[in-house]
């Protein structure tokens, strides 16, 4: 079993920053997968960005040069630092660990006003 705990997030106006984490606890496997993804109420849940235990990074195309994903395996934490957001950036933002099985964080706010 893998436990996600995310903190961060909040309230920020447009064209502010914000930096979430998430630590990762219980079976880490030192290959694994971890990112974020984030939800919009009415619309699916999809992929922001994400990295390998390698380093290895992908983002979606709207959070490009905005977004920056970064982990320190040493104490198995992500971090998503966002600049420059926007209102449509405002969602629930999850956490997501995958090796063989993915696991999920509880979720935290983001919200940008105009």
């Amino acid at each position: 079993q893998v436990q996600l705990v995310e903190s961060g997030g909040g309230l920020v106006q447009a064209g502010g920053s914000l930096s979430l984490s998430c630590a990762a606890s219980g079976s880490i496997a030192s290959i694994n997968v971890m990112g974020w993804y984030r939800q919009a109420p009415g619309k699916q849940r999809e992929l922001v960005a994400v990295i390998s235990s390698g380093g290895i990074t992908n983002y979606l195309d709207s959070v490009k040069g905005r977004f920056t994903i970064s982990r320190d395996n040493a104490k198995n934490t992500v971090y998503l630092q966002m600049n420059s957001l926007k209102p449509e950036d405002t969602a629930v933002y999850y956490c997501r660990y995958t090796r063989v099985r993915d696991y999920w964080g509880q979720g935290t706010q983001v919200t940008v006003s105009s």
